[in-house]
């Protein structure tokens, strides 16, 4: 026989079941006075299929009441309403073809032969880009890292490359070395052998290729002297050390399409990093003017709403898949543009290592009435606590890549169709 019981634990009440025996038999169930049982909520918002010309701020803003009318919940203050950065794109028309980057490739290059170092293995992500800079080239040279690229793709096995006795970080191979050592590998998840496919990709351009594996930017220099870095978060300093070793032109990703070619798309900061295959002819680029359209956003919801609603652009989240050991974050950063509410970084303390600690003699009602205690006194003296033993364990990254991160878990890349998503109570702790 069992008894439901309600329980207090971490200010979150809970209904279990446990046997019941002489010294907790009830008669009946208390119906208590519950305290707030929610905290974080994310939320996904469906929205109408997103065309080039559509006013996607007012589309956001409508969606977004349209929800909370339908699934009957309030807006708050703090709450957070983000956009993926696709829509965002798809509305500004920020497409670019393989022609137009052939051309800016071609303008940049000229005849040299060009290295293309780095590049991440995917076909949504670099394959178009690919095609484009090859057809601008009359030579290619490419450089991949191994066993994966900077994403955490695998061209080969960490345990197959150490059986071989082959040093990453000295050996140069070329790709029939490569070959002759670990023949033809394809992708776990995409049945893709990339360097095959590459290789393809690079001739059927209409531009030569010679292949070689290394992860020293330098082993690239006997080869050509004019190199397009293609690697995202490591870019400034592959370009420094390729510079200070004898190379005589180098760009990095986001110093190709910084500017409309022939009609096209740009994107003066970041240019090709964070761009998605649109066709097999184009390319979506990472979105512009990101700041205007949060700012314009957040205008709209608090004159419509009256609450302080934080809004921001996202992308790829910032994390790693620990089975298949792909880094999420392609795009350049997760948030390219956020009102001015979400700077910073969390400010919080550790529940269990206080309760463990600081309050290890309490417990109940007044363990409850200390820690709520201890974490009104830091709010109200919002001084950081970075360094100290209450923070260990807490989360040390910027809120835009926490929360960032937090969308693009919500909104998936598929077929989800909430290309908005709604974050509550993410600013709440224990006491609120």
């Amino acid at each position: 026989m069992f008894a439901v019981v309600a329980i207090s634990r971490y200010n979150k009440n809970v209904l279990v079941k446990r046997p019941l025996s002489e010294s907790n038999k009830i008669k009946s169930l208390e119906v208590c006075e519950m305290d707030r049982l929610v905290g974080t909520v994310s939320r996904g918002v469906r929205a109408p299929i997103i065309r080039q010309g559509d006013d996607l701020a007012a589309i956001v803003v409508d969606s977004v009441l349209a929800a909370a009318k339908s699934e009957g919940f309030e807006l708050r203050d703090k709450d957070v309403v983000a956009v993926t950065e696709a829509v965002v794109a798809r509305a500004q028309g920020n497409y670019a073809s393989v022609d137009q980057i052939a051309k800016d490739v071609q303008n940049k290059f000229g005849d040299d032969t060009v290295g293309i170092l780095f590049p991440i293995l995917s076909r949504n992500r670099f394959a178009i880009c690919l095609r484009g800079i090859a057809k601008g080239c009359k030579k290619i040279v490419l450089m991949l890292s191994y066993p994966s690229d900077e994403v955490g793709n695998h061209l080969i096995d960490e345990e197959e490359m150490d059986e071989k006795g082959v040093n990453p970080w000295s050996d140069v191979l070329t790709e029939e070395k490569y070959r002759e050592l670990f023949g033809y590998k394809k992708h776990v998840f995409t049945g893709v052998d990339y360097v095959e496919y590459y290789k393809q990709l690079i001739q059927d351009a209409g531009a030569e290729v010679e292949i070689i594996f290394a992860n020293n930017p330098k082993a690239i220099l006997p080869y050509t002297k004019s190199v397009l870095t293609c690697d995202i978060h490591s870019r400034f300093r592959t370009k420094n050390t390729l510079l200070k070793h004898g190379a005589q032109k180098v760009y990095t990703l986001d110093e190709i399409m910084t500017e409309s070619v022939d009609g096209s798309g740009y994107n003066d900061k970041y240019g090709l990093l964070g761009s998605n295959k649109a066709t097999e002819e184009t390319v979506k680029l990472f979105p512009i003017h990101c700041q205007e359209m949060v700012d314009s956003i957040q205008k709209s919801l608090v004159e419509k709403t009256g609450k302080q609603i934080e809004v921001m652009i996202y992308g790829d989240g910032a994390f790693k898949d620990p089975v298949g050991k792909i880094w999420e974050l392609a795009d350049p950063v997760v948030s390219p543009a956020y009102t001015s509410g979400l700077e910073g970084t969390p400010n919080e303390v550790k529940l269990k290592y206080l309760a463990d600690n600081d309050f290890k003699d309490l417990s109940g009602e007044e363990l409850k009435e200390a820690i709520s205690n201890y974490i009104k006194e830091k709010d109200e003296k919002a001084a950081s606590l970075v360094g100290s033993m209450v923070t260990q364990g807490t989360t040390p990254r910027r809120l835009t890549d926490l929360i960032g991160s937090l969308c693009d878990l919500t909104s998936g890349s598929g077929d989800k169709g909430t290309p908005i998503i709604l974050v509550q109570g993410y600013f709440d702790n224990y006491t609120k």
